[in-house]
């Protein structure tokens, strides 16, 4: 059976850049990082945001169409693998590293600017493109600038985007179809979706709280990982993933929790893994009343409720189509380097919702006191679109 490894992971996010800084951030035991109170995407409307700070590479080189704030962070991602990335085209040629990515917001602020300045000026700024707002223009643009000719595209399943962009990685690997895969997601914020989000309630005037008899919704945030998926030897495997979908109702996922249920022991079985071989899980954790209360339950159903649990999205924000390749960047670092199995807080208020199972949340500082060797995360998207991935240590 062909085994895929997670060869090489290039990350950005509000925790910062790089796997070095963003380690450092995620397992702080001292305090929650990340996100900032801002008024930029909600104006007269303080939120908190996670944000990416760092300067961002210049794509004044790339045709316009490319020239986005959704391709720049993503390009910062890719940089910090180029080298690996560079070496695998060089063996396999431009025809055999394929790409696969999540997303979801594409060219949206570039596109929220240029309808300001139209509604203002009567006309468009030079150099823009509509084709900047078109979701497979993030693969394309990595495609048109690494200068490779073969699988290039992009899944646009909301949330669950990044996480099942990994899993067609895998299948192309398996199936011969390409040697190398550049896969992850990225999103970037905007105006649009804070709206969005908004007006379907979801948004939270504080942190994020998940599992809290206090959750009052999502923090959004922004941010890139791509791994370099192959099939020789890598530090991380990707052993298992499970795909479901509900078609339960457009936003909120099934009360059951059928669907997650299904999607984790779909990775479980394709892992050849049984429940108590996890680690760790990390949770999708959005921190609405409705998530969290179905996936308790499903991770109660399926794992228990022993198993060490955190959601990080009070440290990044909801990354949208970027957050299922990012948890799964968590997952890396959590196997990698970590020979007292340090695991990722969950930051909350310590006030667990008594209707829901009393799940191990992951206390700061807490340690698994080994190497882990499997970790599972999960992600969950509008449309009952559901995603869990099973990282193991090579």
């Amino acid at each position: 059976m062909t085994e895929v490894y997670l060869q090489e992971l290039g990350l950005i996010c509000s925790l910062g850049s790089g796997v070095d800084t963003v380690r450092q951030a995620l397992m702080d035991p001292d305090q929650a990082r990340g996100l900032t109170p801002t008024d930029r995407y909600s104006p007269g409307r303080v939120l908190h945001m996670g944000e990416v700070v760092q300067a961002l590479p210049d794509l004044r080189h790339l045709p316009a169409p490319y020239q986005t704030r959704n391709n720049a962070v993503a390009w910062a991602a890719l940089s910090q693998i180029r080298p690996a990335v560079d070496a695998a085209i060089a063996r396999y040629g431009a025809d055999r590293v394929a790409i696969v990515l999540g997303t979801s917001t594409s060219g949206l602020p570039e596109g929220e600017a240029a309808r300001a300045q139209f509604e203002r000026d009567q006309s468009w700024p030079e150099g823009f493109s509509y084709a900047q707002q078109e979701l497979g223009n993030l693969a394309e643009c990595l495609a048109v600038g690494l200068g490779l000719t073969g699988i290039a595209h992009v899944i646009s399943t909301a949330c669950s985007s990044g996480a099942k962009a990994l899993a067609s990685g895998s299948r192309l690997l398996k199936a011969g179809l390409a040697d190398a895969v550049i896969a992850g997601g990225c999103d970037v914020l905007g105006a649009f979706t804070v709206a969005g989000f908004s007006a379907l309630e979801s948004v939270s005037p504080e942190v994020c709280n998940p599992l809290s008899q206090h959750r009052r919704g999502i923090n959004l945030g922004e941010g890139a990982a791509l791994f370099l998926m192959g099939r020789d030897a890598g530090p991380v495997q990707l052993v298992g993933w499970g795909e479901t979908s509900d078609a339960h109702h457009m936003s909120a996922p099934d009360p059951t929790g059928l669907g997650a249920i299904r999607a984790m022991r779909a990775a479980l079985e394709r892992a050849g893994l049984t429940p108590d071989a996890i680690d760790y899980l990390n949770l999708h954790g959005t921190a609405t009343p409705h998530n969290d209360a179905m996936e308790s339950l499903a991770v109660a159903e399926v794992l228990g409720c022993e198993v060490p649990v955190s959601s990080t999205k009070p440290l990044t924000g909801h990354t949208l189509a970027a957050a299922g390749a990012l948890e799964a960047a968590f997952a890396w670092l959590t196997l990698v380097d970590n020979p007292q199995g340090q695991l990722p807080p969950h930051w909350w208020d310590g006030q667990p919702d008594p209707a829901l199972p009393a799940l191990a949340v992951v206390r700061p500082g807490e340690q698994l006191g080994r190497a882990p060797r499997y970790v599972m995360s999960n992600s969950f998207a509008f449309g009952g679109s559901n995603a869990t991935l099973i990282l193991g240590a090579a």
